[in-house]
């Protein structure tokens, strides 16, 4: 992966920061270190200022209102539920990808406890609008998310600013002993019809996809091909995920610099 030099990190500041937005505008601190991750600014400037990436939002969440009111049609003996991640499909963490990116470091545990402390996160696009048409039917939403306890409180405080239903405790399920999202969905299904999954992590949407190859997830994809857009809501999210892991075949002690390296020994070129 490229790595471009401060003055050219702060021109890509200036152009994206010409765009039109209703967010709140500061100036970025300078840089401790000048090997930006060129990558990273890149993915964080698509989720905030791509008009692109609004209309892939909202794309998915008009697919999930037509399944919505097809499912709701099926009579079963069970509550209607949605199962919905949180990260990168009801709240944008980008402000905190260009942070890190901005101090030339990757992903740490405490800074982002740090971040989700602020409950600054705006929302995706048309999220809010559907989770409540949702729960104006009757459908229950359960946020079912790898955030930790001591995250609890902020979240709910995030998540109860911009209006989303059933933003309490008993519908917040956060990550216990296991990241894998299968005992909560089964918990929840016990008592629970749940019509649809959404999320930025195929993982959100069925365990087959958990701790997989590239290729297994490619075939698992296939296999639930009639399901996306209907039972399978997916955000888009090109700056980390389940996807990155498989590339990197779950080695998370690599630095960044042998990320890099990966990728550059993997991607098509000519």
């Amino acid at each position: 992966m490229r790595k471009i030099t401060v003055p050219s990190v702060l021109i890509l500041i200036l152009i994206i920061g010409g765009c039109t937005t209703t967010s709140k505008v500061t100036v970025a601190p300078a840089p401790t270190t000048d090997a930006i991750d060129a990558g990273k600014i890149l993915t964080a400037a698509f989720q905030q200022k791509a008009a692109e990436y609004r209309a892939l939002c909202y794309q998915a969440y008009n697919s999930a209102y037509r399944s919505l009111d097809i499912f709701l049609q099926e009579r079963t003996s069970k509550p209607p539920a949605i199962m919905t991640d949180i990260d990168e499909t009801v709240l944008d963490n980008s402000p905190y990808q260009v942070h890190q990116s901005l101090q030339g470091k990757d992903f740490e545990q405490e800074s982002w406890f740090e971040w989700t402390s602020r409950a600054e996160a705006d929302t995706v696009p048309g999220a809010v609008a559907f989770f409540n048409y949702a729960a104006s039917k009757g459908v229950t939403i359960f946020y079912v998310t790898n955030r930790e306890e001591r995250e609890r409180a902020a979240t709910l405080i995030n998540l109860k600013k911009y209006g989303f239903p059933n933003a309490d405790n008993a519908h917040l399920k956060l990550k216990t002993t296991t990241s894998s999202k299968v005992p909560r969905r089964d918990s929840i299904a016990a008592t629970y019809n749940i019509l649809m999954f959404v999320g930025d992590n195929l993982n959100d949407m069925d365990g087959g996809f958990e701790k997989k190859s590239t290729e297994a997830r490619f075939r698992e994809t296939n296999n639930h091909f009639s399901d996306f857009g209907n039972r399978f809501i997916v955000l888009p999210n090109p700056s980390y995920g389940e996807w990155e892991n498989a590339i990197y075949k779950y080695n998370f002690s690599l630095t960044p610099a042998q990320k890099d390296s990966v990728y550059r020994s993997i991607l098509k070129n000519y």
